[in-house]
């Protein structure tokens, strides 16, 4: 079942970056630290509402 899950949404990843590189913007909000640095997009990362950090080409900081 969480195999399933997991190819799942990895699935669902694709078609927004399929979507993406036909032009349209796709936002996703994740505190998965394996999809953020897989995808190396631009990150923007909010501690307590604020941002902290906004990179193009981002990654999650538990793998700098």
């Amino acid at each position: 079942e969480f195999k399933r899950v997991l190819f799942r949404s990895w699935e669902i990843i694709q078609l927004l970056l399929r979507i993406n590189e036909m032009g349209t913007t796709v936002l996703m909000a994740t505190h998965d630290a394996e999809v953020v640095t897989a995808l190396r997009k631009r990150v923007v990362a909010l501690e307590s509402g604020r941002v902290v950090r906004d990179e193009i080409g981002g990654y999650h900081r538990d793998y700098a």
